[in-house]
C-alpha cells in the first residue's frame, strides 16, 4: 500500500505540473480523448464521473469530480496520467496526434480504451500508427488487473452482449511496461453510466464499476 500511495503522489505531481488547464490540483483526473474520424468520442457522458467516484469510495484515494476533453494536437494533455477513449465508430489520428500520443505513453502516461461496439478495427488501425512495432496482447487472468481491489477469476465482466462470446481485455506493452488497457466485447463504460440510461441490472452495473476500479488500480501500479 505504501508503494501505491507513493505512485499516487507522483501521479498527482505529474497531473498538476504544467498549464492552468490542469484539473483537480490534489486529485487524480482522467482526460477524455476528443478524436477525429466521426466516431462518438463524447458518449458515455456519466461513466468517468461514476468510475472515479466509485474508485474513491473503494480505496479512499482522492479523484476529480470532473473530466476534461483532450485533443491530441494540444500539449496540455501531458499533464494527465490517464487518458480515456471510447465509441462506436471511426477513430483517426493525424501524424502529429499519433506522435504526441506515442511520446505521452512512452514517458509514463496511460491509455484506457473501451470499445462501445464498432470501434475495434478503427482503434487498432489508429494505434498501429502510434506504435507500428507493437501488437495488442490479451492480458492473462493471472495479471493484477483481475485481482485488485476486486477478484475476477474468469476475466472481465460481460456487460452487453454485442457479438456474443466472452469479454476480452488486451494490453499494449512498451519495454515490458503496460501502457494501454483495451476492453473489448464487454462495454464496461456503459455499465458505469447513471441509473436508467441503459437497461442494466444493479448487479451488472456493480460489476462494471468494480472492474473499472481494477483498471484504475492497475494503471496506478503499472511498471
Amino acid at each position: 500500500m505504501k508503494h501505491l500511495l507513493l505512485l499516487f503522489i507522483l501521479l498527482l505531481c505529474f497531473n498538476t505540473s504544467g498549464t492552468s488547464q490542469s484539473m483537480g490540483k490534489s486529485r487524480f483526473a482522467i482526460g477524455r480523448v476528443h478524436y477525429r474520424g466521426g466516431g462518438d468520442w463524447y458518449g458515455n457522458k456519466t461513466s468517468l464521473r461514476n468510475m472515479l467516484k466509485f474508485f474513491t469510495t473503494t480505496t479512499g484515494l482522492p479523484t476529480s469530480d470532473d473530466e476534461v476533453e483532450i485533443k491530441l494536437n494540444e500539449s496540455f494533455f501531458f499533464n494527465y496520467p490517464l487518458l480515456y477513449i471510447a465509441g462506436h465508430g471511426n477513430v483517426s489520428f493525424t501524424d502529429h496526434e499519433a506522435k504526441n500520443l506515442r511520446n505521452y505513453l512512452i514517458n509514463g502516461g496511460f491509455l484506457f480504451a473501451d470499445d462501445d461496439y464498432g470501434m475495434d478495427k478503427y482503434f487498432r488501425s489508429s494505434m498501429k500508427k502510434v506504435f507500428p512495432e507493437l501488437e495488442f496482447i490479451e492480458i492473462p487472468f493471472t495479471d493484477q488487473l483481475f485481482k485488485k481491489p476486486f477478484l475476477f477469476n474468469s476475466g472481465a465482466p460481460k456487460i452487453h452482449e454485442h457479438d456474443g462470446g466472452p469479454a476480452k481485455v488486451f494490453g499494449l506493452y512498451y519495454n515490458s511496461r503496460l501502457i494501454c488497457i483495451y476492453t473489448f466485447n464487454t462495454d464496461i463504460s456503459d455499465g458505469c453510466e447513471d441509473e436508467g440510461i441503459h437497461d442494466d441490472s444493479s448487479e451488472t452495473k456493480l460489476q462494471a464499476l468494480r472492474f473499472s476500479a481494477n483498471i484504475i488500480m492497475r494503471i496506478l501500479t503499472a511498471n
